[in-house]
């Protein structure tokens, strides 16, 4: 039997059709301390400059054993792209994400420049695209993510507003909603458009545990639905928090997959879409990855496998200082327990 490349597995898996065995990859970020350490740069850095962007994804995928890359790292580059600038802790020696350090105080004053594509450090993540599909050479699928439209505002206004202004003046907030999706849409097509092999829309902010499902099917899915509908396959559904009581929804809203996390009873779900949906969960990735001891991890990831996981995605991102010997046993499990079937992609 020929091995697959890494980018043919994914592409396969999200086909449905079979693969050789279980990729290891995820549509949150995947970048680790261990790829900064050799590339003899601070972790705040590697927002600043497109090659170590690419470089960094790279790095950690051929250090692991990773099947794709994944970027950008950052939630900020779009909110920094309206203007609202960011902070980068660039001579900081610590993890430090970017962070936004305004946002909007209203609804009406937020505005989207016509060319914020070409504003902040969006021309960055663009290079970085063409960085990854040149260096690379087509071995590792190129993952990109975009938020969703609740998440996303949550980076330009203040949650707040949104939540209280659903009982007081709904059809601002639906209005709104609705600007914030035509955004989430032109960032997503742009990442298609530069060579992204998958897309994974995380609306993280929206499971159960802050908003009610009846909630969710009138302010949440039908901007999902309008999204997934605008962009091409292959694309992923990611939702963090409890999320059981709305996966149906979730599956209804046509992408190719549905992201969870470990809030998320992936068995449970698994009974209420069927054997014909891609899941991909469900590991809690810091506890994992960063905290646990290296023993256990089998275990974890395993179960993973035995509740119905198509791909074992970690829930959110990896928190880049992992131990090394966990990420290790991650990708083992995965490679020893990921030759049997999943329950919608056969094996050949």
């Amino acid at each position: 039997m020929a091995t697959m490349t890494p980018r043919e597995r994914i592409q396969k898996l999200f086909k449905k059709e079979p693969i050789d065995t279980m990729p290891v990859f995820s549509g949150q970020g995947m970048v680790t301390i261990q790829a900064i350490q050799k590339m003899g740069i601070r972790f705040p850095q590697v927002h600043t400059k497109a090659e170590y962007l690419a470089e960094s994804a790279i790095t950690s995928a051929e250090l692991f054993g990773f099947d794709a890359v994944i970027i950008p790292y950052d939630m900020c580059t779009v909110p920094e792209a309206l203007g609202r600038g960011v902070s980068l802790y660039e001579a900081s020696e610590d993890i430090l994400y970017p962070t936004v350090p305004s946002k909007w105080e209203k609804l009406e004053d937020v505005e989207i420049p016509p060319d914020f594509l070409q504003r902040g450090r969006m021309p960055i993540v663009d290079e970085a695209f063409r960085i990854l599909k040149s260096k690379q050479n087509g071995k590792y699928a190129i993952g990109a993510w975009v938020l969703g439209p609740f998440t996303m505002a949550g980076q330009v206004i203040e949650l707040d507003l949104l939540l209280k202004g659903v009982k007081k003046d709904k059809e601002r907030v639906v209005a709104f909603l609705d600007k914030m999706t035509d955004l989430v849409i032109k960032v997503a097509q742009h990442y298609q458009e530069l060579g992204a092999d998958y897309i994974s829309i995380r609306d993280m902010g929206t499971g159960t545990d802050l908003l009610s499902p009846r909630m969710w099917q009138s302010l949440i899915m039908p901007n999902l639905v309008k999204i997934f509908k605008a962009l091409k396959p292959p694309r992923v559904n990611h939702i963090c928090g409890s999320t059981n009581l709305i996966i149906e929804m979730m599956n209804e809203c046509g992408a190719e997959a549905l992201s969870v996390d470990h809030k998320n009873d992936m068995a449970e779900s698994r009974k209420k879409v069927g054997n014909d949906v891609l899941i991909f969960g469900d590991f809690d990735a810091y506890a994992t990855l960063n905290q646990m001891d290296v023993s256990k991890v089998e275990g974890v990831i395993k179960g993973c496998i035995d509740k119905g996981a198509d791909a074992v995605w970690p829930g959110c991102d990896i928190w880049p200082d992992v131990k090394k010997e966990n990420v290790e046993a991650y990708v083992a499990t995965i490679h020893k327990y990921g030759k049997i079937p999943s329950p919608a992609v056969g094996r050949l």
